[in-house]
C-alpha cells in the first residue's frame, strides 16, 4: 500500500512508512510535465534558454513567460507550473527588495536562494498548504562573486550548478550540457548552444510548435539581468536550426 501512496498522500505532513513524502513527488511530476529550462554558467555570465510551448496559436506570445529578472544582476527561469511560479518570483522579489532597504547593497544569490528555498520547504509541512509544482532556477553575476547558478527543488533542497535543467527533456538536456566546456564559453556562445539544446530535446510529434525565450547577465550585459538581444535570439535560433540539419544529414550520410 505504501508503493503507491494510498492513505499516505493526503497530506503533505505525512510520511509513508518507507520515509516518502507522496505530495513532494506529485510536484515533481508536474515539473516533469513542463517544457524544458536550461541554465548554463559561462566564464563571464549565466544564460537561461526556456522552451514556452505554444497550446493555441490564439494567445500572445509574450504571455506566461518562463524567465523573469529578480533583482538588477539576478534572474529566474522556471519549470512546472507557471501559476505557482509566478507566486515564487513575486516572493523572491520581495526578499530581494527587503534585503536592498535593509543593508544598502544587492542581495547575494547565495543569500536569496536560501531564503526562497526555505519558503519553498515550509509549504511542505503543513497540511493545509501543497508544495509548490516547480524548479526554479535562479542565477546571476557580480563582481565580488562572479557568476552564480542554483536550482531548487519542490521539497525545497537547492543546489549549486555549473549547468542545470528541468522538464519533460531533462535527461537530454542534461546529456547535451555535459557535454560543453563551459568554464572556456563566452556567453554568447553559450546562448547559441542553449538554443540548440532546446531545439534538440523539443519533441515535435507531440509538441507542434514552442517559443524559444533566452535570458541573461553577464559582462556583455553590463551586469544586469536581461532578455537576450533579439539579434543575438534570432542569431541562436538560425545557429540552432542550422546545426540540427548538419546532424541529421550526417546520420543519414
Amino acid at each position: 500500500m505504501s508503493s503507491i501512496g494510498t492513505g499516505y498522500d493526503l497530506s503533505v505532513s505525512q510520511f509513508s512508512p518507507d520515509g516518502r513524502v507522496f505530495q513532494v513527488e506529485y510536484a515533481s511530476k508536474a515539473v516533469e510535465n513542463s517544457g524544458t529550462v536550461v541554465g548554463i554558467v559561462g566564464k563571464d555570465g549565466v544564460v537561461f534558454a526556456s522552451e514556452k510551448l505554444v497550446t493555441t496559436k490564439l494567445h500572445e506570445a509574450s504571455a506566461n513567460r518562463r524567465i523573469w529578472r529578480i533583482d538588477a544582476n539576478i534572474g529566474m527561469a522556471a519549470a512546472g507550473l507557471i501559476a505557482d511560479a509566478r507566486k515564487l518570483v513575486e516572493i523572491a522579489r520581495k526578499e530581494a527588495s527587503s534585503y536592498r532597504n535593509q543593508y544598502g547593497v544587492t542581495i547575494p544569490v547565495k543569500e536569496l536562494v536560501k531564503r526562497v528555498a526555505g519558503y519553498m520547504h515550509a509549504y511542505t509541512l503543513y497540511s493545509n498548504v501543497r508544495p509548490f509544482g516547480i524548479n526554479c532556477l535562479i542565477g546571476g553575476y557580480d563582481a565580488i562573486h562572479g557568476p552564480e547558478l542554483y536550482m531548487l527543488e519542490p521539497s525545497g533542497v537547492s543546489w549549486g550548478y555549473f549547468g542545470c535543467t528541468a522538464g519533460k527533456a531533462q535527461q537530454a538536456a542534461k546529456t547535451e550540457i555535459e557535454k560543453l566546456k563551459m568554464a572556456e564559453m563566452t556567453c554568447e556562445e553559450i546562448a547559441r548552444r542553449a538554443a540548440k539544446i532546446i531545439y534538440g530535446v523539443h519533441d515535435q510529434v507531440k509538441d507542434k510548435e514552442f517559443i524559444l525565450e533566452m535570458g541573461w547577465v553577464c559582462e556583455q550585459s553590463g551586469g544586469v539581468f536581461e532578455d537576450l538581444p533579439k539579434a543575438m535570439l534570432d542569431d541562436a535560433e538560425s545557429y540552432a536550426k542550422k546545426a540540427l540539419e548538419e546532424d541529421e544529414d550526417t546520420e543519414m550520410a
